[in-house]
């Protein structure tokens, strides 16, 4: 299973699927369709039926169930694409066997290290086969170990039909990163009742809480008059967005919140005298505050417009997700198999909210409640981003104790 999971992964990371923000077309980038292809083939070769692609890319698939017991059908999904906020074309994993518990030398050009002092939490996997990059892009766990992970477990239960299970579905999505992972995705196709998302971190992440998430974009137009000329009659978009961003919390930026604290995060300026846009995302996992925090954002236009001429400050804001947590208490169990999956294979499942949002946050408000849990990886999109593959060896054999535990539920 180990070197299985190990060739996949690599093969998956060399294929650059980032997404694309600014694309209006879906998938936002053409190399997601190569790595869908790549897998419509493998289920093939697996052994898997139903398999389709469709044009928006997404990638289905079925695992027939080899019981007549009455078993729900259950889905798992990871996503192809990767963060478009580093590079990730060329990727060069490094395999870095029986880790010594020391630094790692990333990048011999640049010096680049993954240092222990940065990294604590890297020291736990002493002994492990740690999968880093180069130095020079991300390594794209999020979310090809998903994928590997995913493939290697219906790999198993079909040829290990002594594990009796129900109909399982399987999918990989596009344009996770970018927030419209599901924005196309067929649940009625899909037809699971209950589904997991792989896309989470450290071994033993359970989660089935996530932010709720909207997007503001501030559009403050100036009025831009010859400086010679300008007293009284110049109003600069630059200094009035500046003075927009300081009348905000300073307390609730993300680099000063934690758990389930919620945030405003500035994440992209730009603009001249006569006009200047900001773009913020806004998150919290109370929905109360995350309500609050929009009004917030619309107080303070109304406050600017007083000072300045009517309509300076135009904020839209638009809301992407929401909290997975209200639809999947009423089903909690599911919760529970993958918790009693992980401590049957001695794995110490660690409940924490998401500081973010996944496909599986969509997909329960579209009928499937859809909590997550690890891949194995650390520091996501970046250039320290690593995964050990014992942890990878570890969430395939959840996934498959999953499937069995929903058969034995239902003798």
């Amino acid at each position: 299973m180990k070197e299985k999971i190990l060739e996949r992964f690599l093969r998956y990371v060399r294929i650059d699927t980032r997404s694309d923000s600014d694309s209006t077309e879906f998938p936002s980038s053409k190399n997601q369709f190569v790595l869908a292809k790549m897998l419509v083939e493998e289920l093939k070769h697996i052994g898997l039926t139903d398999i389709s692609i469709d044009n928006y890319g997404y990638v289905m698939a079925t695992l027939q169930s080899n019981t007549d017991k009455k078993i729900p059908v259950i889905g798992f999904l990871s996503h192809m694409d990767t963060s478009p906020d580093m590079p990730g074309a060329n990727v060069n994993p490094r395999l870095v066997d029986n880790y010594n518990g020391e630094d790692i030398l990333l990048d011999k050009t640049t010096g680049l290290t993954l240092k222990v002092s940065d990294f604590p939490e890297i020291k736990q996997y002493k002994g492990q086969t740690i999968i880093t990059t180069d130095g020079t892009t991300l390594l794209g766990a999020d979310d090809k170990a998903g994928i590997a992970e995913i493939m290697t477990a219906m790999e198993y239960l079909v040829t290990h039909s002594e594990i009796k299970h129900g109909t399982v579905r399987v999918a990989f999505t596009p344009d996770e990163e970018v927030g419209r992972g599901v924005d196309f995705f067929d649940v009625r196709k899909f037809g699971a009742e209950y589904a997991y998302t792989i896309d989470g971190g450290e071994l033993g992440e359970l989660e089935y809480e996530n932010f709720n998430a909207a997007k503001a974009l501030i559009n403050i137009q100036g009025r831009n008059i010859h400086p010679g000329s300008a007293k009284d009659k110049m109003i600069n978009s630059l200094l009035v967005a500046k003075e927009f961003i300081d009348m905000l919390p300073v307390g609730q930026r993300p680099e000063f919140t934690a758990d389930y604290e919620g945030f405003f995060h500035l994440t992209k300026i730009g603009g001249t005298v006569e006009n200047t846009v900001l773009e913020y995302i806004i998150r919290d996992h109370d929905r109360k505050k995350f309500e609050d925090k929009k009004a917030i954002i619309n107080d303070i236009a109304v406050v600017l417009n007083r000072k300045y001429p009517d309509g300076t400050v135009k904020p839209e804001i638009k809301d992407q997700y929401f909290n997975m947590r209200e639809k999947i208490e009423p089903v909690f169990h599911i919760v529970e198999i993958a918790r009693k999956a992980m401590e049957q294979l001695g794995i110490e499942a660690k409940t924490v909210p998401i500081r973010g949002g996944t496909d599986g946050s969509r997909l329960s408000y579209m009928g499937i409640p859809c909590p997550n849990f690890f891949t194995g990886g650390h520091n996501f999109h970046g250039k320290y981003e690593y995964i050990p593959l014992e942890s990878m060896v570890a969430a395939t054999n959840v996934i498959i104790r999953i499937v069995a535990l929903y058969a034995d539920n239902n003798e």
